[in-house]
């Protein structure tokens, strides 16, 4: 049976291992939706019990497909988060009225009555006040509706939760590609998380690709030598018999401090395949050799192309200009 951590101060025993339903929405590839199914029904199968999903994932396709595969599993048998806030590459609406309709919506398509974690999704690129104001208290008054379990937020610089988290009550956060092979820069977060009682879920092990033989989508936001350090060290596994896929999921669920690690795939073969390989143990050798080439890019991270509210300006003076 996969081994599970709890989730913060919640009372979700999480397995260490958990499902990224955003290629569900053909995010990355074209996908089929019966192999998708098929796919989530694995996850739970290899005893994956937590699931992640957006409306922004394929403009709502991921939700209506992973609906489709829920909808044939009894409840209790996983834990269901989807998020609020994002629907476009540049659509945000971050208003309490936008949340309670956003979640209705979801449930509606996850053919589910209840979510155990609903996250605001990418909060950087909106102005902090209207988070403050209007997203978290719909939040919680989701909680007392009993439409969501537990709330959180997500987003891609470490810095926003530092800035974020001392001022709002919320039970988890969502990071994404920092802590992987390439950056595990996540850990200096852990001590205001165990601080403050909030739960973590890690996701991207990954990096969004960057960490494969084959050449990084042309959207993804890396620098030209974190690119090519990435390639290189996974040609390295290659070349000693071994997917650096393996290796990154192995060195992402065995960290005590990260209670769950979120893997993407419309692959039921993959998912099965990633399943079995954190149960067996670590090429120590390979892990030093891997961490050595990746020395020069570690931990440098990227932005998203997008423009960033500047968080900790506004926070200090209450203005909403973009930084």
């Amino acid at each position: 049976m996969m081994q599970t951590r709890k989730l913060g101060k919640t009372d979700l025993d999480v397995s260490i291992l958990s499902f990224g339903a955003s290629s569900l929405g053909g995010v990355f590839r074209e996908t089929d939706d019966s192999e998708s199914i098929r796919t989530v029904h694995a996850a739970i199968d290899c005893g994956i019990n937590y699931i992640d999903v957006s409306p922004y994932y394929g403009l709502t396709r991921a939700e209506t497909v992973l609906g489709q595969a829920i909808g044939q599993i009894p409840r209790d048998k996983f834990l269901l988060s989807s998020k609020a806030g994002r629907y476009g590459e540049s659509e945000f609406d971050f208003t309490a009225k936008r949340i309670f309709s956003s979640v209705e919506e979801s449930l509606q398509r996850l053919r589910t009555d209840y979510l155990d974690i609903l996250f605001l999704h990418d909060i950087e690129f909106v102005d902090p006040g209207i988070i403050l104001e209007e997203a978290v208290p719909a939040l919680h008054q989701l909680k007392e509706q009993g439409k969501i379990r537990f709330c959180g937020i997500s987003g891609l610089p470490l810095s926003l939760f530092e800035q974020m988290l001392p001022q709002i009550e919320v039970d988890a956060i969502l990071s994404y590609c920092h802590y992987a092979l390439n950056d595990n820069s996540l850990l200096d977060l852990v001590p205001l998380l165990e601080e403050k009682g909030v739960g973590l879920v890690n996701a991207s092990p990954l990096a969004m690709g960057l960490l494969s033989t084959r050449e990084p989508s042309s959207w993804h936001p890396a620098g030209d030598e974190v690119k090519t350090v990435c390639r290189q060290a996974a040609l390295h596994c290659e070349n000693s018999g071994t997917d650096i896929a393996k290796l990154a999921m192995q060195y992402s669920t065995s960290h005590a401090q990260i209670p769950t690690t979120l893997v993407s795939t419309a692959s039921s073969a993959n998912i099965v395949r990633n399943a079995k390989w954190i149960e067996e143990p670590i090429d120590e050798t390979l892990l030093e050799e891997v961490l050595e080439i990746l020395k020069p890019i570690y931990n440098q991270s990227w932005s998203s192309g997008l423009p960033v509210y500047n968080h900790s300006a506004n926070l200090a003076s209450g203005s909403g200009d973009q930084a």
